[in-house]
């Protein structure tokens, strides 16, 4: 991690987004490899954006 990382995560964290939020942002930037980490680590999560992405964003309530 560089000294940029570690500072862009302290202004994201200071904005105050959920923790799915996070999890999704990161989701969106991984590989196959990490997408499939955060899969095994939030499936909920993960399952959500999936289904809202496969619909095109929108997901029955």
């Amino acid at each position: 991690m560089s000294l940029y990382d570690y500072e862009k995560s302290k202004e994201i964290s200071a904005e105050e987004p959920s923790f799915a939020i996070l999890i999704m942002a990161a989701a969106w930037k991984a590989d196959t490899l990490n997408f499939g980490r955060l899969r095994s680590a939030f499936p909920e999560i993960i399952e959500n954006l999936e289904k809202r992405y496969f619909k095109g964003g929108v997901l029955s309530q």
